[in-house]
């Protein structure tokens, strides 16, 4: 397989699961803010600190309100990381490697492209939003059941696996992140509910609210929500899964040692949280560390089987 088809199946899982999460992340944030009591301040510029673009967002707007942040995660064509800047680079990707994917896939990237393109005012707009973004994650569901199902699973399916499982792994850093972040946000504000709403709604943005109630057999607490959502081995979105599932997909391509190395160097700690105390700050610095080396992971399968720019 050509260095540059490679590249760009990888681009393409990774763009499919950023769009995705940044839905996901979007619509869920809607319902939290909501869920809230009026006197805790978390605001909608917490998703633009998530993202690590506080300064692209400060060159773009003045004003950090509702509207301005929801267009800069949707639609703003200067942020390379809103949800259709992704959707673009996705399509173009897909374009550019239609003879190594299902016929199908550029069919349905073209459906869902458009539609999120020609209706993203729904999105910007609070009073259908959820409509929208719910429509958009199962495009993308969509696109990611038809690649699984109808692409052989060679050399390219493994880029596409490494891509997919770096950009989840990297999504589930920054949702805890979110949720510490909120909390530490709210006034000294305490109580159980606050705590429970804020890491529910952590789970429900990865859809993992059933699964951790199946394995930890309790109400959402926010350390085992924290142990779960980096640890859990059979979780799809759990930050050890990911791990897993690219350590495998590696170990099937040639000239992996580089990155198998990296991959088996991240290794979250065990029962990192016991207590809510647990989750402040040292917490938020860890999470960025391990950012760190997903990114330095990144690095790495560029490095040993991407075209050298």
């Amino acid at each position: 397989m050509l260095s540059k088809v490679a590249e760009r199946l990888y681009w393409t899982a990774r763009y499919i699961e950023r769009v995705e999460n940044t839905a996901r992340l979007v619509s869920v944030y809607d319902k939290l803010l909501f869920d809230l009591p009026k006197d805790i301040n978390i605001g909608w510029y917490n998703l633009v600190v998530l993202n690590s673009a506080t300064e692209l967002f400060e060159d773009r707007y003045k004003v950090q309100d509702e509207r301005n942040v929801v267009k800069f995660m949707l639609a703003d064509d200067t942020n390379p990381s809103s949800m259709l800047s992704a959707l673009k680079m996705v399509r173009e990707n897909i374009r550019t490697s239609r003879d190594v994917v299902p016929a199908e896939t550029w069919e349905l990237i073209n459906e869902v492209y458009l539609y999120a393109k020609n209706n993203i005012q729904l999105g910007i707009n609070r009073s259908r939003r959820h409509d929208y973004l719910s429509e958009v994650i199962k495009g993308c569901q969509m696109l990611s059941g038809l690649l699984y199902g109808t692409m052989s699973h060679d050399a390219g399916w493994q880029f596409m696996k490494i891509g997919r499982d770096l950009e989840r792994a990297d999504m589930t850093t920054r949702i805890l992140d979110a949720g510490a972040f909120g909390l530490l946000q709210a006034n000294g504000d305490t109580s159980v509910n606050l705590r429970q709403i804020v890491w529910g709604n952590v789970l429900r943005s990865a859809s993992a609210y059933m699964s951790y109630r199946r394995t930890m057999k309790g109400a959402v607490y926010g350390p085992d929500v924290a142990n779960f959502m980096l640890e859990d081995p059979h979780f799809p979105r759990a930050f050890q899964f990911c791990l897993m599932q690219m350590d495998v997909a590696a170990a099937k391509l040639p000239k992996n040692d580089a990155v198998r190395k990296v991959i088996k160097a991240i290794k979250p700690e065990p029962r990192l949280a016991e207590e809510d105390t647990d989750l402040g700050q040292p917490f938020r610095d860890y999470l960025n560390d391990l950012q760190v080396q997903l990114g330095e992971l990144h690095e790495a399968v560029a490095e040993t089987w991407f075209p050298v720019p």
